[in-house]
């Protein structure tokens, strides 16, 4: 017989942690791990828009931890089980990719707005996303036990996502659109 994807186990509006924990689908935790998810389709369409190899690969590494990020989240914090790591030097490679990025880059002088291509586009709604997984695991691990590390990786992949975001609009050559203040009257 052939493997279904559908269980009908959550049809109650709650789902199960590796470990078997079950917890309503609206919990923090699940609320987290989803939105890792989410993320991490996100990238795929960026990824998807790009023709810059090296870009695409660093996006695929990217993709790959995501799925280690979401698998510590699905995992019950009360069992001692077994997950995939995420390390210091995953962090460190995001750093290098955006010093190398920031090389190629014309000096920040301005905030910008989002826009001008829809792959530019496309990677600041990740970054948003990005940005919102954190908040979400920063919550999370006010209450229940969450590894640090996870919380710094999207921190820095917020950071990496806004430079990607630049690098490909110089990549397209798409000018930066910068944000005009307006006083108050």
């Amino acid at each position: 017989m052939a493997f279904k994807i559908y269980t009908k186990t959550g049809d109650g509006g709650e789902t199960s942690l590796f470990g078997g924990k079950r917890l309503p689908k609206h919990h923090l935790r699940i609320e987290s791990y989803g939105t890792v998810d989410e993320l991490n389709s996100h990238l795929g369409l960026v990824r998807d828009q790009l023709t810059d190899d090296p870009l695409r690969a660093q996006l695929i590494e990217i993709q790959n931890r995501l799925f280690t990020i979401g698998a510590n989240l699905a995992s019950d914090p009360s069992k001692e089980m077994s997950t995939p790591d995420l390390t210091e030097a995953d962090i460190e490679l995001l750093e290098q990719w955006m010093d190398e990025m920031d090389e190629e880059l014309p000096a920040l002088k301005n905030f910008i707005l989002p826009g001008g291509h829809v792959a530019v586009s496309s990677c600041h709604v990740a970054r948003c996303v990005c940005r919102r997984a954190e908040r979400l695991v920063v919550a999370l691990s006010n209450d229940e036990s969450v590894d640090l590390i996870l919380i710094k990786y999207l921190n820095r992949l917020s950071d990496y996502l806004f430079i990607l975001s630049r690098m490909i609009g110089h990549i397209l050559e798409v000018g930066e659109i910068k944000w005009i203040s307006r006083s108050k009257k």
